[in-house]
């Protein structure tokens, strides 16, 4: 895997953008076109961009006034597309588990929620039952007490 720079990263740090939403959609487009191109020969690389534009959405986002719908749709339209990406990428399990790491804590700081759709692919970036079964594992607890009858709200 090659040293590579990506134009988007520096586009994305916290607050970068005003309350306007056009120009966050034009640099959401730019930044997924740049990792589909990057995709095609090097997939493993395409990956850890995507990863990394999911981790800097939100806190780049936070100012941005989403009330049209236009921003709400570029990111779900982004992580639809970029999604497959991560997927795709043929990496060991050590690492896939790092990004779904990685992945878990951009959802769990995800405060306006931008990426929640994240959560809707989370077995499929799973890629394999071994993973998908250590992550169950992981939300089990957590599962368990929400559909526990003793919680509050219930009964």
């Amino acid at each position: 895997m090659s040293a590579h720079k990506w134009q988007f990263a520096s586009r994305f740090r916290r607050h970068a953008f005003g309350w306007r939403s056009d120009t966050p959609v034009q640099r959401i487009k730019e930044a997924v076109s740049e990792i589909k191109q990057v995709a095609r020969k090097e997939p493993v690389l395409a990956a850890e961009g995507a990863i990394t534009l999911l981790e800097k959405l939100s806190p780049a986002l936070e100012q941005v006034d989403s009330s049209s719908g236009a921003l709400g749709s570029a990111v779900n339209k982004a992580i639809d597309t970029l999604v497959p990406i991560i997927i795709k990428a043929d990496v060991e399990p050590k690492l896939r588990q790092r990004w779904l790491e990685r992945l878990w804590q951009a959802l769990q700081d995800d405060e306006m929620p931008y990426i929640e759709l994240l959560g809707d692919y989370w077995g499929e970036l799973c890629v394999t039952p071994e993973l998908a079964s250590r992550w169950a594992d992981e939300f089990m607890p957590v599962v368990e007490s929400v559909w526990s009858l003793n919680a509050s709200g219930h009964g």
